[in-house]
């Protein structure tokens, strides 16, 4: 990926991702952790208030149960109880009512007949010894028992009247019963902070919420624990709760129904109204943050390869201009310093140093080497040509030899001086800086004139050519092209006689201008289709507008320890060379913008590539700048 190729753009987004995510993982923590928390606490809140509720419920059956015996006690009531009169209970019955503030009181003779009932009017319809837990007390025993009523549920705590000491004569019984209603269920939503509603064999009898959601109540009746539902636009968590009678001796509850269930619910909605804002607070400190880590990473990541941005830099001008002893800058002072900026532009400044004192020293050694190597060539080839022409002297000094031997000596000296010409001319190609004169030639064209010229004077020998016909005219030097031709075809010649390959006798140039690979009778006369040829010369297009000169022999080949080193001036292992040929070559398709290479194998052959451009990029107008 192209936006991950930069090194700052890997430490940036390293780092500011790392930086996301930390704040993501962190806020995702805090947020799950309040949350948590806040859940928890409502359910502490939803058993706490159902702990309320039963301490006021045990509370409540403790002072009925009080007030009922207190009543029970009283010489007055007994004495009315014991006439059997009703209309004198009643009046006692209202007025004890009142006084202790019960929502009901009843006295019930102990022959069974209701002497009296006080307080709310609904409730069981049965009287006497059919009310709930009136045969429990005339039997001696202190119950309660819950009656359903229009306005909730009433509880009601029945015990026996006595009179006389050590052996009580039970009288009747009295009855006192307070309301599970709306009203005790407002007063504990205000103690506990939550909705209340008591149910009873069922059904929903009184509750702080409308009776529209009863029915949704009720569905929660018989669950277990804690349990969520939804009423209206709220969301609620909801505890059930038996009303169950406080173990005391000698009091029993109500054996014959289930206990009244009190449902205590908590609005998850307003309780955890606080999380909604906490919310968007999180999310736009972890917005900032992650904004401040972004710009904090760039920045750290500018800082971190600034240094590598200046060595770069310096490192561009260095290949742009040659120049290898150019230095980074150093980071000026004041501001905010860089170390590593400073450390790593130190160094690069140290290396360039040692470059340059290595290039010296290393153009020092390769001239005093380059310098060797000549004097080596420079003094076997002079010196054998000189020993031949000092014989060749030695022999003309005679006035009486035959003047055939007189032509052979003249013949040698002649033939040795341009041996030593042609030795200067390659030390001085080689040495001075090549002029290029650039046009438009025909390289078929100049293919064939360089076979012909590598040709000359040996007739045993020809040059297969398979000429692309389509190939355009190229911009380049034709007669240094010709000359590098003329040297590669002639290192080609001399590999076919060093391998002792005939040749055929019928010509020096044998010329076929087809498609490139092309069959045509005039390279079956050397060896047949398909690069049968000891020698060829091959033209082709290649992709780029470039085009391709192929010279192909089928001599000794050059081994594979040899093959890295025929382009170092002076390397040669042909007697009688001087190793400067594939140099200069080399030096004339680099300046003409081409490229050069060779593919060997022992004994097979050897292909020498050259691929110019139509057009080079660039037209030197000065000499070419030569490597070795």
């Amino acid at each position: 990926m192209k936006l991950l190729s930069s090194l700052t753009n890997r430490i940036f987004l390293g780092s500011a991702t790392l930086a996301v995510l930390s704040i993501g993982v962190a806020i995702a923590i805090v947020n799950a952790r309040v949350t948590r928390d806040a859940e928890g606490e409502l359910r502490r809140g939803l058993e706490e208030a159902a702990r309320l509720v039963d301490q006021h419920h045990e509370t409540q059956v403790e002072n009925a149960l009080r007030m009922a015996r207190l009543v029970a006690d009283l010489p007055r009531l007994k004495a009315a109880v014991d006439l059997d009169d009703p209309p004198t209970v009643e009046p006692l019955a209202r007025d004890y009512r009142e006084q202790v503030g019960s929502a009901l009181l009843v006295v019930v003779h102990r022959s069974g007949r209701l002497l009296a009932r006080a307080g709310v009017a609904d409730g069981p319809t049965a009287t006497g010894t059919d009310l709930p837990g009136v045969r429990e007390a005339l039997a001696g025993r202190e119950t309660t028992a819950f009656w359903p009523s229009a306005k909730g549920i009433l509880e009601v705590v029945t015990v026996p009247i006595l009179i006389g000491r050590p052996s009580p004569e039970i009288l009747g019984t009295l009855s006192v019963g307070f309301g599970f209603d709306d009203r005790l269920a407002a007063r504990l939503k205000a103690l506990t902070e939550s909705e209340i509603a008591f149910a009873l064999d069922g059904r929903i009898q009184a509750s702080t919420l409308p009776a529209a959601h009863f029915r949704r109540l009720e569905g929660l009746l018989g669950a277990a624990g804690t349990s969520r539902l939804r009423l209206g636009d709220e969301d609620y968590l909801a505890l059930t709760r038996p009303l169950t009678v406080p173990a005391q001796p000698g009091f029993a509850g109500d054996q014959g129904r289930p206990a009244p269930i009190a449902l205590i619910l908590r609005s998850r909605t307003q309780r955890l109204s606080f999380i909604g804002p906490l919310h968007t607070l999180l999310a736009s400190t972890a917005l900032v943050a992650v904004v401040l880590a972004v710009l904090v990473s760039y920045a750290v990541a500018r800082t971190v390869t600034r240094p590598l941005r200046a060595i770069t830099a310096t490192m561009r001008e260095m290949a742009d201009t040659g120049d290898l002893t150019r230095k980074a800058p150093l980071p000026t002072p004041g501001g905010w310093q860089d170390e590593d900026a400073r450390l790593l532009a130190s160094n690069f400044a140290v290396m360039t140093d040692a470059i340059a004192r290595f290039q010296r020293e290393a153009g020092q050694r390769e001239r005093l080497a380059s310098l060797g190597r000549l004097s080596t060539v420079i003094a076997h080839e002079i010196r054998n040509p000189l020993m031949i022409i000092k014989t060749a002297i030695r022999t003309l000094r005679h006035h009486e030899i035959p003047e055939v031997e007189r032509g052979e000596a003249l013949r040698d000296i002649d033939g040795e001086v341009l041996r030593l010409n042609r030795l200067v001319n390659d030390v001085l190609d080689f040495a001075r800086p090549i002029q290029f004169d650039f046009t438009l030639v025909d390289v078929n064209q100049l293919c064939r004139a360089a076979a012909s010229g590598a040709m000359a004077g040996n007739p045993r020998r020809e040059v297969a050519l398979s000429l692309d016909p389509a190939l355009p005219p190229v911009m380049t030097d034709g007669d240094r092209l010709h000359g590098a031709l003329v040297n590669l075809l002639t290192n080609a010649r001399h590999a076919l006689e060093a391998r002792g390959t005939a040749g055929s006798a019928a010509g020096s140039v044998t010329a076929a201008t087809t498609g490139v690979g092309g069959c045509t009778a005039a390279t079956t006369e050397v060896g047949g289709c398909g690069g049968a040829a000891d020698l060829e010369l091959i033209t082709q297009r290649a992709g780029g507008n470039r085009v391709v000169i192929i010279v192909r022999d089928r001599g000794v080949g050059i081994e594979a320890e040899n093959l890295p080193r025929i382009w170092e001036p002076y390397f040669t292992t042909r007697r009688g060379g001087t190793g400067l040929g594939l140099a200069i070559v080399r030096n004339v398709v680099d300046g003409l913008g081409g490229s050069i290479a060779v593919e060997s194998r022992p004994a097979t052959g050897t292909d020498v590539r050259i691929e110019l451009p139509e057009r080079p990029a660039s037209i030197p107008s000065r000499p070419s700048e030569r490597t070795a």
